[in-house]
């Protein structure tokens, strides 16, 4: 069976994931999806293992240092060649950024100096700290609902306004990927959001949350993404 083919049937083979927040649980457990990840070639499924390592909330110990985390994200773009999948890592990133700004400007902390997190906005948060969703309303749609929610101490929606925003841009991406390996790895990261929501609770969502400004994505420097635009 040629890799294509083996894709398709793999594909094939996963339980649909629409009905994300109304089901109690991701469709198939993690054990059962692994077993179907088993066809994946030894370099897709590195490719992967990255992927799920720089995007995943659990990977970010409370003590990671900045380095540390910006390193993870060059590393794993050296192996993550899809355009896809890269730029969803880029997506990722600026929103982990946007929302580590948010939480550093409401608890009164001064604008960082120069570059602040990964990608497009780096420069232009700081630049525009004192203005509402630092002027990104519009480049940004999510970011406004993120703002009021945040202003109004409601960390578990919070939470889930962030995943939902996440699952709309994986499908998104989704739409454009049917039986290769970007289709693969984009319904394991929608598992991820799916296992994430099935164990949200409130104070850990807050705990999760308060972590944001203060570990991995918080002032780091301007990280450009080969062959993306700056």
């Amino acid at each position: 069976m040629s890799d294509r083919d083996a894709y398709t049937a793999l594909v094939c083979s996963l339980p649909n994931s629409e009905r994300l927040f109304i089901a109690k649980k991701p469709p198939l457990s993690r054990l059962r999806l692994d077993s179907r990840l088993k066809a994946l070639t030894v370099a897709d499924a590195e490719v992967l293992a990255r992927l799920e390592h720089v995007l995943s909330w659990n990977e970010y110990a409370v003590d990671i240092t900045d380095a540390v985390a910006l390193k993870r994200v060059r590393d794993a773009l050296k192996v993550i060649r899809q355009p896809a999948l890269r730029k969803i890592v880029h997506e990722r990133m600026e929103m982990r950024t946007a929302m580590s700004a948010l939480r550093l400007r409401r608890d009164g902390l001064a604008p960082p100096a120069g570059a602040f997190g990964f990608g497009r906005w780096a420069r232009h948060i700081p630049a525009h700290w004192a203005e509402s969703c630092f002027g990104l309303g519009a480049a940004l749609p999510w970011l406004k609902e993120a703002q009021r929610l945040i202003e109004s101490d409601d960390p578990l929606a919070l939470e889930r306004h962030l995943l939902d925003t996440s699952y709309l841009m994986l499908k998104r991406h989704a739409a454009r990927h049917q039986f290769d390996f970007e289709a693969v790895a984009i319904y394991v990261l929608i598992w991820n959001i799916f296992d994430r929501w099935a164990q949200s609770d409130a104070s850990a969502a807050a705990r999760r949350f308060e972590f944001l400004a203060h570990a991995a994505m918080a002032q780091l420097g301007d990280i450009r993404f080969e062959g993306e635009p700056a």
